[in-house]
C-alpha cells in the first residue's frame, strides 16, 4: 500500500488574507508530490510543510492567472537556493512555458536543477507512471483552465498466505511475483497468480478543479472521486457574481459532488470576504454529506476505497 496525503500550501482567491495563502495543493504519494497550482509565495508554505526539497516533483497550472501560476518562479529558485538536484517536471497551459523562460530571462536567476515544461493542448492524459495517471479536462472559466484527476491503476487481489504455503512454494521472489500478479513456475508445476490472490482491487482517485463554472462535463470527468478538491468562491447568496465571475458556489460544488459520486468534498479558493468557512460548509452539507473546507498548512488523508 502507498500512502497518500493533500496538503493545503494555500486556499484563497484572488486575495491572500491573514490566514490564507494563494491557491496551491499538495498531494504526497508515497515519495513523490504532486503540485497543483502556484499562488504567489506558496513556497513559504512548501518550506514550513517539511515535505523535502529533493523528492520526485510534478507541477500541475491550471490556467493563466497569477494567483495559480505567478508562485512557480518563487518556488524554482528557492528549490535552487537550498540545493536541489532532482528535475522538476511541469505541466500546464501553452503560455505557460513562454512565461517562464521570459521571467527567467529578465530575473536572471540561475537553477541548479533541470525543468521539464510540457505543455497542455487539449482533454486526456497527462503524465502514465507505471501505477498511477493524471488526466486534464476543460474547465470553464475566463482563461483556458484545465481540471486534473489523479487515478492510481487497479491493485493486486488480497494475497493468500496460507494457501501458498499449502502448495509448497518457499516465502521470499516467488511470493514476490504472485502478489503482483505474476505466474510462475516452481518445482516443474505451473503456479497462477489468480490460484492465491483476489480478485484486483480499486485504487484511489482524487479530483482538482480550479477556477471554473460548474459542467456536465466535470461532473463525468470526477466520477466517483474518492476526493474532490472543487472551486467554492463564493456562499449562495453570491451566486450572480459567481455566475458573472465564471466561478462556484459551495452549492453548486456540493451538487456537482453528489452527482458525480464523490465520496468526500473538499472547498477551497475561498473569497477574503468569508474569514469564517462554517457557512459555505453548512450550504455544501445541504447537498452532499461529507464536506469540509479546505484550511491552510491543514494535511487530509486519502485511504484506499475499501479499507
Amino acid at each position: 500500500m502507498v500512502e497518500m496525503r493533500i496538503l493545503f500550501l494555500g486556499t484563497s482567491a484572488a486575495v491572500p488574507t491573514a490566514t490564507r495563502g494563494l491557491s496551491s495543493a499538495v498531494i504526497i504519494r508515497g515519495g513523490e508530490l504532486l503540485i497543483f497550482d502556484t499562488g504567489e509565495g506558496m513556497q513559504q508554505n512548501f518550506i514550513r510543510s517539511g515535505l523535502g526539497i529533493n523528492k520526485k516533483l510534478k507541477i500541475f497550472i491550471t490556467h493563466m492567472h497569477a494567483d495559480h501560476c505567478l508562485g512557480a518562479l518563487g518556488l524554482l529558485q528557492t528549490l535552487s537556493l537550498l540545493g536541489r538536484e532532482t528535475p522538476v517536471e511541469i505541466f500546464g497551459p501553452p503560455r505557460f512555458a513562454e512565461f517562464m523562460k521570459t521571467n527567467v530571462n529578465i530575473l536572471s536567476f540561475g537553477l541548479i536543477f533541470e525543468v521539464r515544461i510540457s505543455s497542455i493542448r487539449s482533454e486526456g492524459v497527462v503524465v502514465k507512471e507505471r501505477d498511477y495517471s493524471v488526466s486534464c479536462c476543460e474547465a470553464h472559466h475566463i482563461f483556458p483552465t484545465y481540471a486534473f484527476c489523479l487515478s492510481e491503476h487497479e491493485r493486486a487481489g488480497i494475497f493468500d498466505i496460507d494457501e501458498t504455503k499449502r502448495l509448497g512454494i518457499p516465502e521470499g521472489s516467488l511470493y514476490k511475483k504472485l502478489q503482483s500478479g505474476e505466474d510462475i513456475t516452481y518445482d516443474g508445476k505451473r503456479i497462477l497468480s489468480t490460484w492465491v490472490t483476489g480478485p484486483k482491487r480499486p485504487g484511489r482517485k482524487v479530483g482538482f478543479s480550479s477556477d471554473t463554472r460548474p459542467t456536465d462535463r466535470l461532473r463525468k470527468f470526477f466520477q466517483n472521486c474518492d476526493l474532490l478538491v472543487f472551486d467554492s468562491t463564493y456562499s449562495h447568496e453570491q451566486w450572480q457574481k459567481a455566475k458573472d465571475r465564471l466561478h462556484s458556489t459551495a452549492t453548486e460544488a456540493a451538487i456537482l459532488a453528489q452527482a458525480a459520486g464523490v465520496k468526500k468534498l473538499l472547498l477551497t479558493h475561498f473569497s477574503a470576504r468569508y474569514a469564517d468557512t462554517a457557512q459555505l460548509v453548512k450550504e455544501a452539507k445541504a447537498f452532499h454529506n461529507n464536506v469540509e473546507a479546505a484550511q491552510d498548512m491543514r494535511f487530509v488523508e486519502i485511504p484506499y476505497p475499501d479499507i
